[in-house]
């Protein structure tokens, strides 16, 4: 029989997926794998497990929300194995799987996952850290990881809408993130002050459709880049959050490219998110696209 790893994480969403874990085996039995389950420990203990472990198996099922979906490509690439990936999202926001034309519902993204097609998905490298779909800096990009995980159980996507109209609120526009980068991207040099960055490769950030623009494929060897320089007013700031959530085409006051990497330097360090993680403080930074890095399983809709 063919082997398979379901790792899961209980803590993710409202904890929905303990109720199915049986239905999941069970699918993998009748598809005739053998399985291994294991719920995650802690933190990075689904890095561990899959990097120490991936070659023993034919397909790994994770299920969990981004983070959890990160610690399992973190450590397939560590591995130096190439096994498919099956996701089972089940956290509160899930902008990867959204973009992945995943379905909603656990046994219905289990099929999937089980039984997909594998997609050979580009990832995102900051730092020599491994990142599935988003790195971002400054204004908000700390809400994921600072909102608490029962907020999150309790009201889902909306937590972090919650949490971003407290802060929005509270913060004086004087008191705004004033980040002074050097920025080198596709050949191009150039300095600014933003108030927010995010390097993706995803279509949905936030719940946000189409954040980083209506062309994202996540398969071309190529992150997006959205920038966005601190505005002189409170007003421009409003005509910034409305071309982010495509309520007006455009604004100068956000600088977009595609890039395969880029170079940020900073005069003093600056606060990284990791999907949705902390990623730590940095006064030089290097990201780019791993073409091709993982085979995650996809439903017929993503391989059209």
């Amino acid at each position: 029989m063919k082997k398979a790893l379901l790792i899961f994480n209980l803590r993710s969403g409202k904890g929905s997926i303990s109720q199915k874990i049986g239905e999941i085996v069970d699918l993998l039995g009748k598809n005739d794998y053998e399985v291994t389950a294991r719920s995650t420990r802690g933190r990075e203990d689904a890095t561990e497990v899959v990097a120490k472990r991936a070659k023993e198996f034919d397909l790994i099922v994770c299920s969990g929300g981004d983070g959890t979906l990160n610690e399992t490509v973190t450590g397939m690439m560590k591995s130096g194995a190439r096994v498919p990936i099956g996701y089972i999202p089940t956290g509160s926001t899930n902008d990867f799987a959204s973009s992945l034309g995943l379905p909603r519902g656990i046994m219905k993204s289990a099929e999937v996952a089980v039984t997909g097609t594998p997609f050979s998905c580009d990832m995102g490298e900051f730092n020599g850290k491994t990142f599935v779909y988003a790195a971002a800096f400054g204004l908000f990009s700390d809400i994921s990881y600072r909102t608490k995980q029962e907020v999150k159980n309790a009201i889902g996507h909306a937590a972090y809408l919650l949490e971003s109209s407290k802060e929005f609120s509270t913060i004086p526009f004087g008191v705004y993130p004033s980040i002074g980068l050097s920025v080198s991207v596709n050949g191009e040099e150039f300095e600014d002050t933003f108030v927010y960055g995010m390097i993706t490769n995803s279509s949905s950030i936030g719940g946000i459709k189409d954040i980083t623009g209506k062309d994202v494929k996540m398969d071309d060897g190529l992150l997006e880049v959205t920038l966005v320089r601190r505005p002189k007013n409170q007003f421009l700031f409003g005509e910034i959050v409305a071309t982010l959530t495509n309520l007006v085409p455009e604004s100068k006051y956000i600088y977009t490219c595609k890039a395969k990497e880029i170079t940020l330097r900073a005069k003093e360090p600056v606060s990284w998110t990791l999907d949705g993680e902390f990623g730590g403080e940095w006064e030089e930074m290097t990201i780019r696209c791993i073409e091709h890095a993982v085979e995650i399983n996809v439903g017929r809709q993503k391989q059209a």
